[in-house]
């Protein structure tokens, strides 16, 4: 079996483990290059391959029938995705959909092969961890959207991102799970106290210590 290219190698070290390794004559597998906005996967298809980011970002989002969407999580260069390999493992239709964030470059491994590599320890026991790591993700993010106040969040979610932001309400009702309304409703107020500006496709940061303060009622 050939050794793995050095980008795959310092990625997914697992690979060295692994038969078919993508660089094997004949294996099927290539990197594919995608821009920003591709749909890589849709909710409740049939999973036609296993992604392995190499470059770039997937956002991996649930929808409800009214339009809305929840991040779940994202997927860099070196993790793996819950939801595709949920998916192989019980031969069912996926239930997300995942969406490149930026130009990306990625490995999409056939199911035959995923399953084959499943054979590997060093595979299974990655894929194995990533379900523990993603699992907690999950449980913080059932516990954000079950418990804890729609402000405050939003708050957290203006953090981090610098004074100026460029991004609809639309986009952060989306990163929330909830609707564009709300999230206005909301930005507004925090316009009205003196934490924000607003204008078109723009959030100016005034107050980042109010922010803060209402945010921090998060971990209370």
């Amino acid at each position: 079996m050939n050794a793995a290219p050095p980008r795959y190698a310092d990625l997914y070290p697992a690979l060295a483990h692994c038969s078919p390794h993508p660089d094997a004559p004949g294996s099927g597998i290539a990197p594919i290059q995608v821009p920003a906005g591709t749909e890589l996967f849709s909710e409740n298809a049939p999973c036609r391959g296993f992604p392995l980011v190499l470059e770039g970002e997937v956002k991996v989002s649930r929808h409800s029938g009214d339009g809305r969407s929840l991040e779940l999580y994202r997927v860099v260069p070196g993790e793996l995705c819950l939801v595709s390999s949920a998916c192989l493992f019980r031969s069912q239709p996926l239930s997300a959909s995942g969406v490149a964030t930026r130009p990306s470059t990625l490995l999409l491994i056939p199911p035959p092969v995923f399953n084959q590599w499943l054979e590997a320890p060093a595979f299974r026991n990655e894929v194995l961890g990533l379900f523990a790591e993603r699992m907690a993700d999950l449980t913080g993010l059932i516990d954000a959207v079950a418990f804890r106040k729609l402000d405050q969040r939003l708050a957290a979610a203006l953090l981090g991102r610098g004074q100026d932001i460029g991004i609809t309400h639309q986009q952060l009702a989306d990163e929330l799970g909830t609707v564009r309304e709300i999230v206005t409703r909301l930005l507004r107020r925090f316009e009205r106290e003196g934490w924000v500006e607003l204008a078109r496709e723009h959030i100016h940061i005034i107050d980042s210590a109010a922010l803060r303060t209402m945010a921090a009622a998060l971990q209370a």
